[in-house]
């Protein structure tokens, strides 16, 4: 059995003098052995030290990266943040642009309203009048058969006038459900526009009565339309049926007119 209080000398032990045959070999083993484990520890260490500088470069390299990143996302949300800012205040001024204007269409329209009844409203007391002359006039006896006689002779001019403002308002309903339809494209409305306006121009009937700007106004301000689910077409438009009853009353007053002046031309 081995002693363990004396255990056999290997060659890695130092060398004991006088330790009998075969101690300097023993010497050399140790040589040998430690030269190759300074050198693979010098490795390792320089290994390690490397590996260390190259973690820390690439960590530095990743936090850079990163930082990097983090600004231009950080730029990229500002900027987005700025440009929508932007947006949703240009959108809010022309938003409000609209409103003024809407509020001034409606304001327009609601001074040409009061205007339009007050013309309307002179033309009826002009009505009056000339119906209560008229009257005296009958009761006066030549002059009321003379009065009579020019009525009657403008009694065609009234027919046809009023048959022509009839056909104005079936093609002023037509152009405003075109108007209001979301289907028929602009370019047939504005067909339709310039028929009418040329109706009225060149029409011998209606001429005297100076349309043209009336229906001008009408394109341009009445832009009532009823709702959707809308089947009846005489519903859409506001302004144009004042304009339609104002120009009923002119035909009428322009009738006793021409009756009137025909009148006073044979007295004279």
């Amino acid at each position: 059995m081995n002693n363990l209080n004396d255990p056999p000398r290997w060659n890695i032990q130092p060398n004991h003098r006088g330790g009998g045959p075969g101690a300097e070999d023993g010497n050399q083993w140790n040589y040998a052995l430690l030269v190759p484990m300074l050198g693979l520890a010098a490795f390792r260490w320089i290994w390690t030290r490397e590996s260390q500088r190259e973690i820390q470069m690439l960590k530095s390299q990743y936090e850079n990266d990163v930082s990097i990143i983090r600004d231009e996302m950080e730029t990229r949300y500002k900027d987005t943040i700025t440009e929508r800012r932007k947006a949703a205040a240009l959108v809010e001024l022309e938003l409000e642009k609209e409103r003024q204007r809407v509020k001034g269409y409606k304001q327009a329209l609601i001074s040409q309203s009061q205007q339009l009844v007050e013309e309307r409203k002179k033309l009826q007391e002009e009505r009056d009048a000339l119906d209560e002359e008229k009257e005296q006039l009958v009761k006066s006896g030549a002059a009321g058969s003379l009065l009579h006689q020019a009525l009657e002779k403008e009694n065609e001019w009234h027919l046809r006038a009023t048959s022509t403002l009839t056909e104005l308002e079936h093609l002023l309903v037509e152009r405003q459900s075109a108007y209001c339809s979301i289907i028929l494209p602009r370019e047939q409305r504005l067909e339709m526009e310039k028929k009418i306006l040329l109706r009225a121009v060149k029409d011998p009937f209606v001429s005297q009565l100076n349309l043209e700007l009336d229906l001008k106004d009408i394109f341009k301000r009445d832009k009532h339309c009823a709702d959707l689910l809308n089947v009846d077409k005489r519903k859409n438009g506001s302004l144009m049926w004042v304009y339609l009853k104002y120009w009923q009353l002119q035909v009428t007053v322009q009738k006793h007119r021409r009756a009137e002046d025909a009148l006073l031309g044979k007295t004279k």
